[in-house]
């Protein structure tokens, strides 16, 4: 991959990324920070990233520094004010959603992120997550049972 190439892979996935990674940490300023460090070991690996292959490459990166920013988090514990969070056209709707997927543990959520918001098949997200295609199903069933529990739950919406 020559520095054309990783360019236009800015430009064409840096919004999905930051997007995955915001659901993923809650927080855009992790984000922000799961993005950049994608994108520099994108660069450092650009050798041996094939461009057709770049989009999985990145968001299994994105996917790996999310969870260890999650380990990294549970370990430490200090009180600040919560951070802002990405808010897309409807809050109402967001909020109802951020809440479901709050439910869920970091993989789960990882997993219904890759097939539900990014589109990627059973395959390629067990590529990014190390998961057998198998596993994927099983975690992902799960996880939707969970969110379809939470959702038709009338006290978690109001």
């Amino acid at each position: 991959m020559d520095a054309k190439q990783y360019n236009q892979c800015v430009q064409e996935w840096a919004d999905a990324l930051f997007r995955f990674a915001c659901k993923c940490t809650g927080q855009q300023s992790d984000a922000n920070d799961v993005v950049q460090s994608s994108f520099e070991v994108l660069w450092q690996k650009r050798e041996d990233v094939q461009p057709a292959k770049a989009k999985a490459f990145l968001f299994q990166v994105a996917y790996r520094q999310s969870v260890d920013n999650y380990r990294k988090k549970s370990k430490i514990s200090y009180k600040e004010a919560p951070e802002e969070t990405y808010s897309p056209t409807n809050p109402d709707l967001k909020r109802i959603l951020d809440r479901a997927l709050a439910q869920l543990d970091e993989q789960a959520r990882a997993l219904v992120l890759l097939k539900d918001y990014e589109g990627y098949n059973y395959e390629e997200i067990g590529q990014i997550t190390g998961l057998n295609e198998s596993q994927v199903k099983v975690y992902l069933f799960r996880a939707r049972k969970i969110l379809k529990e939470y959702l038709v739950s009338v006290e978690n919406i109001i």
